[in-house]
């Protein structure tokens, strides 16, 4: 998968009957020149300056990465993982591993101890990569870096999830995981 930053976007001097615009892409080490529909480009919500990148059968998807903890908790004698869900958007009610975009200037550990203080009001550390899921949504491209993490201090308090609950390996399964969350559940059930 290559990645491309969207260095300009201009209108085409095609006359449609949909407006299409023309947008100049470069990567580290290409440079691609492509012409949408200007209400594609809307509707994906691709601007100046930020990522994107193509599917497999050339679709063009708006990049976004992002990282998640797994945040486990080995104090009881049944290991636990703490998941949320959703309070917002068209997933809302599904679940998933806490977490967020990356800031200009973070590393995604950075991000990660910043996403769960704001969201959860807790401290964590962050502990190794579990794994990098690349994920096709409809309208996006999703490039999530999952870590494990721990509680440091403080407790764990919903500020924007719409529920949580503490998974067991066998409970793992009983709540209705986002697609890309998905994808980390056998590795996270064969580690607690």
């Amino acid at each position: 998968m290559k990645v491309y930053q969207v260095e300009q976007i201009r209108e085409s001097n095609h006359n449609y009957e949909e407006p299409l615009d023309v947008l100049k892409l470069i990567s580290d080490d290409n440079e691609k020149v492509v012409e949408l529909p200007d209400s594609e480009i809307k509707k994906l919500g691709i601007r100046e300056g930020k990522k994107v990148t193509f599917t497999s059968d050339g679709k063009l998807l708006k990049y976004i990465r992002v990282v998640a903890a797994v945040i486990r908790d080995d104090s009881k004698e049944t290991k636990r993982i703490f998941a949320t869900a959703r309070g917002y958007g068209e997933y809302r009610g599904w679940w998933e591993f806490p977490g967020g975009k990356i800031e200009n200037g973070e590393t995604p550990q950075e991000a990660l101890v910043r996403e769960i203080r704001e969201e959860l009001t807790a401290k964590i550390s962050v502990g190794d990569l579990i794994k990098t899921i690349e994920y096709d949504y409809p309208d996006f491209h999703l490039s999530m870096d999952c870590f494990w993490a721990e509680v440091e201090s403080g407790h764990l308090e919903l500020k924007e999830a719409e529920d949580a609950k503490w998974l067991t390996a066998s409970t793992l399964n009983d709540v209705n995981w986002l697609p890309a969350d998905q994808e980390l559940i056998e590795l996270v059930k064969q580690s607690i």
